[in-house]
């Protein structure tokens, strides 16, 4: 079964979004990168608070870079390949590309959030629309 352990939000206001949430869930943050984007953790789940600026920001979604709410969430899974074709299968579309296994490439694109593959993921576009992220690595500051 996949588990869903990352949730991303798009916002005018990353920090102030972030600080909401940390005062009133007590969620941890994780870093704070260039763009002001912020990432939390409850410790199971991983919040990514993204800000989109342009229409060439990697992910902006078929709103545009001025949306705000839920943008992508993630589902940790144990056997990528397996998910991939289930996605496809279901009508979903594949955004990026899968490593071969043994050629030491990554399974999507490194988020960022650790050295090295740890923390790399496969985006998926659901019937919807709406952007799903999945990792056989998880996200930092999650429990698998």
């Amino acid at each position: 079964m996949g588990k869903l352990r990352h949730i991303a939000l798009t916002t005018e206001n990353p920090g102030k979004v972030a600080d909401f949430y940390k005062a009133v869930f007590g969620m941890e943050e994780l870093k704070r990168d260039a763009k002001g984007q912020v990432f939390l953790s409850d410790g199971v789940i991983n919040m990514a608070i993204l800000n989109f600026k342009t229409d060439d920001d990697a992910d902006v979604g078929a709103h545009g870079p001025n949306f705000s709410g839920i943008h992508h969430f993630g589902f940790y899974v144990e056997d990528m390949a397996s998910y991939a074709e289930r996605v496809e299968e279901a009508g979903g579309e594949r955004l990026t590309r899968i490593a071969e296994p043994g050629t030491g490439g990554l399974f999507g694109h490194n988020t960022g959030m650790g050295s090295g593959p740890n923390y790399a993921e496969v985006k998926f576009r659901g019937p919807d629309g709406v952007i799903i992220d999945m990792s056989e690595s998880g996200w930092e500051g999650i429990s698998l």
